[in-house]
């Protein structure tokens, strides 16, 4: 089947979530790490039928012992090419397709940003999701979360182009507030302004009068206010300024709201509670998202999202994570003067 497949391309793309060429891209990069010694007692798995079962695995959602059937392959070795293939994914293309930020690429993101979604200094749009998973034995209530299910929490950062820049995998589903964000690396990283590298505060273009103002991530409701993370103002009844930012400020949130639609229209397993131990999910989840921005396409982000849409299932977001205090009058003011105004603001809100 797989060999037919590679004559249609249509239908490749269907199986595998990506095209015949891009598949064997991929597998001339983390193909070492998936060679195996033949030995006198049986071949070797060839690295192609391994990465074959791992990605049929991440793009169907079915179940291991049904892949086994579908493969002819053995249950514990569909079982370990799995693993194989998210981990290989995770050491050989980590540093390339998601690599630990720089001065250089927070300016990049920012100006990304608002060239195409007016939002200025902005270093990213956060949130979180649960993954849903198979109750661990004998982890009682750790991994339980509000939707009845168990669970672990993806936090991810996403630039302008729904491309994940942070991501932070592997809290338990039932973290009290505050801790999946606080916990994270990054969350640290922004509070000490350590090892992020993160710009320094800077005018609002054209709008210098204003003061100068600090690099910031937007969030939803669910994120505590900081000098660093705006979400919106709360409330029903608020004055032009503030409905003004909350406008602006869901318009660039929404690309990780579209960035997590993606992933999980590409990789159906997170329709499903995944059927692992919970360290080789983490490692699972760190891989798609690296296969989310290896195959990043503006050509089928639309229809990614349009299919995301039609099945109507959405990965279950992570409530209030924190409390909020901190100062949103700079962006208000900005975004209601002539330099930081766009035209159609008025009628959206």
């Amino acid at each position: 089947l797989v060999a037919e497949l590679r004559l249609d391309n249509q239908r490749h793309h269907q199986y595998f979530r990506m095209s015949a060429e891009k598949m064997h891209e991929l597998l001339s990069v983390i193909g070492p790490e998936l060679t195996r010694q033949n030995t006198n007692y049986r071949s070797a798995i060839e690295p192609k039928q391994r990465l074959a079962v791992g990605l049929r695995y991440l793009a169907s959602g079915d179940s291991l012992i049904s892949l086994a059937f579908n493969f002819r392959l053995g249950h514990i070795t569909v079982m370990n090419s799995v693993r194989m293939v998210c981990a290989a994914i995770e050491k050989v293309m980590m540093q390339t397709f998601l690599p630990r930020p720089t001065a250089d690429s927070w300016k990049e993101v920012a100006q990304r940003f608002w060239d195409k979604w007016n939002f200025p200094n902005c270093l990213g749009a956060l949130d979180g999701k649960h993954i849903v998973i198979q109750a661990p034995p004998l982890s009682g209530s750790q991994y339980f979360h509000y939707k009845k299910t168990f669970s672990i929490v993806l936090l991810a950062l996403v630039d302008a182009h729904y491309r994940f820049r942070c991501i932070h995998v592997g809290d338990f589903g039932r973290t009290s507030d505050g801790g999946v964000y606080a916990g994270s690396d990054f969350g640290m990283g922004m509070e000490n302004n350590t090892q992020l590298h993160v710009p320094p505060s800077t005018s609002l273009p054209g709008a210098a009068h204003l003061g100068d103002v600090p690099h910031v991530m937007v969030g939803d409701a669910a994120f505590p206010l900081k000098p660093y993370l705006m979400r919106p103002y709360p409330g029903q009844n608020l004055i032009h300024r503030k409905r003004i930012f909350n406008y602006r400020l869901s318009r660039a949130r929404m690309v990780v709201e579209n960035a997590f639609g993606i992933l999980a229209s590409r990789w159906r397993i997170f329709h499903r509670g995944i059927n692992l131990h919970p360290k080789n999910v983490d490692t699972l989840v760190v891989a798609a998202c690296i296969l989310h921005n290896f195959l990043l396409a503006p050509s089928e982000n639309v229809r990614l999202l349009e299919e995301a849409e039609e099945l109507g299932r959405h990965m279950a977001p992570v409530r209030n994570m924190g409390g909020n205090r901190a100062s949103r009058e700079s962006f208000a003011t900005f975004f209601t003067s002539p330099e930081g105004s766009v035209s159609w603001q008025d009628r959206m809100v």
